[in-house]
């Protein structure tokens, strides 16, 4: 029988990281066995991004040591990670997509022959072998462009495993796959563990951890503070462990009461793909309203048209019984409407910015003294809304590429409440956010839907949209299938009616 330490690929050894003043990594000791999947969870600012950084070489560590098998390893970055075994596969793929599968496999390594010229039929031999070992299908000469976000996500695993890594890290790898997308993942998963290989596996879904990990680690505030056997433990356990107290529910009372109609849709349809067909309901005062649907059933799609940034072909909306047409967000916003987008980083915030910039953007006219700008008013405003929204970070001057993803999120949520919206439209608002910031968030849903706020909201999670919302809209291939009451359905209605028109 081996002994224990042979079966351990990859051990950190107190390691630690501190930025300036702030320690970020505190001692940290975590052992990773071969064939076995390690689940990595914390709330966002937890530690879980610089210690993989620290691990591939992208921050050098202050203290500790990185062992693979029995020799000890210091990467100087994540290219000289990859050649020793370690890889990890990027939650944002970064991959050339104008270029085909074959081109992205060999990228920076293109094979030569006995003359010095790429050896294309050598390439497509070793691309069709690693893929057939894997169980996969895929066209290797089509554009990276022309697949799936999870067809591109199995190449770049098929990628890591071509360098032969013993670990692989997979981050956040399911936050843009359908159900049966995130199957196939998992069923490849397996298959990695079967051959030895050890797989960590960074998430915030519960479900998702609980389904595919052996192990589970915990860390908060940069220490590490619970592995356990995933058999072992509970969602409530993990969640004491990641937030430091317990929560006792996942989601908070939904105790607001709607009023009279404040929002209506009449036949919307939109003039190009992906179309939506005809969609008409009414949203409340005060109420939160939920939309949901399969990935690519047009739940953007219909957001994005009431709010003036997507062409209407048909239909109107109807705000406080006023016909609105709104030809821009501009428009939309000086009627009191409000989006959080779903790619925050994309488009939600100015990265090169710091927290004063990206909470006072959308909203310049109400920090003018005279003519100019008040550094003073603008500051002020951002630290009410930091205090308000218990953003976690030193000051209105930081930039906001520092903060974590649930402090960014916060602080979109901030620049909006700026603006004091009536209506409040979400796309995926707790996407990629530990679960103690997502119930803050849902606290400050429910907050503003009793203050009279109309929230609309977006959401992949079922659990989510039945725990936070009044009702729920189901999308089904650019159509509205059905409106259910929160309270009087279940997860079995909301899949039928989401299949409805595929």
């Amino acid at each position: 029988m081996a002994d224990k330490k042979d079966n351990i690929v990859l051990s950190i050894r107190g390691m630690s990281k501190s930025f300036g003043r702030n320690r970020v990594l505190d001692h940290i000791n975590l052992d990773i066995k071969r064939g076995t999947v390690m689940g990595l969870m914390g709330e966002n600012g937890a530690g879980k991004s610089t210690m993989m950084k620290c691990l591939f070489g992208t921050y050098q560590k202050d203290e500790g040591s990185i062992f693979l098998g029995d020799r000890e390893v210091s990467f100087s970055g994540p290219k000289d990670a990859l050649e020793n075994g370690i890889a990890m596969v990027h939650q944002e793929l970064n991959q050339c997509l104008d270029r085909n599968v074959i081109d992205n496999l060999f990228l920076g390594r293109y094979p030569r022959n006995s003359v010095g010229i790429i050896d294309e039929g050598r390439m497509k031999k070793e691309a069709s072998e690693l893929f057939r070992k894997l169980g996969m299908t895929v066209n290797l000469t089509q554009p990276m462009r022309n697949m799936s976000v999870s067809q591109r996500q199995m190449c770049e695993i098929a990628k890591a495993i071509s360098y032969n890594s013993e670990v692989i890290v997979l981050d956040e790898p399911t936050s843009s796959l359908t159900v049966q997308e995130v199957d196939k993942l998992f069923e490849m998963m397996r298959m990695l563990k079967e051959q030895g290989i050890a797989l960590i596996y960074i998430s915030h879904k519960m479900d998702e951890i609980f389904e595919i990990c052996d192990e589970i680690s915990v860390l908060r505030d940069g220490n590490l503070v619970m592995t356990k056997a995933s058999e072992e433990t509970d969602m409530n356990e993990l969640i004491a462990a990641m937030v430091g107290r317990s929560l006792e529910n996942r989601f908070p009372p939904v105790d607001n009461e709607p009023g009279d109609t404040i929002l209506s849709v009449s036949h919307l349809s939109t003039k190009y793909e992906p179309y939506l067909q005809d969609i008409s309901f009414d949203v409340r005062e005060g109420e939160i309203f939920g939309l949901y649907g399969l990935v690519g059933a047009g739940r953007t799609e219909l957001l994005e048209t009431i709010f003036g940034v997507r062409t209407r072909a048909a239909g109107h909306v109807y705000f406080n019984g006023q016909r609105m047409a709104f030809n821009s967000a501009r428009e939309a916003m000086d009627h009191g409407f409000a989006m959080i987008t779903e790619e925050r980083k994309a488009n939600g915030l100015f990265l090169k910015g710091d927290l004063t910039f990206n909470t006072t953007i959308a909203n310049l006219d109400q920090y003018k003294s005279g003519i100019a700008l008040s550094d003073t008013k603008m500051v002020k405003a951002t630290a009410d809304e930091i205090r308000i929204m218990h953003t976690k970070c030193m000051g209105p001057d930081d930039m906001i590429s520092s903060l974590s993803g649930g402090n960014q999120q916060k602080v979109i949520f901030g620049k909006w409440l700026e603006r004091e919206p009536q209506i409040f439209m979400m796309d995926e608002p707790t996407r990629g956010i530990d679960v103690g910031a997502k119930y803050e968030i849902y606290e400050l849903i429910i907050s503003m839907a009793k203050k009279g706020k109309t929230i609309i909201v977006v959401s992949s999670e079922m659990p989510e949209i039945l725990g936070i919302t009044n009702r729920i809209g189901v999308m089904s291939n650019g159509r509205l299938s059905g409106i259910v009451n929160t309270k009087e359905t279940d997860q079995e209605e909301l899949l039928r009616l989401s299949a409805k028109y595929l």
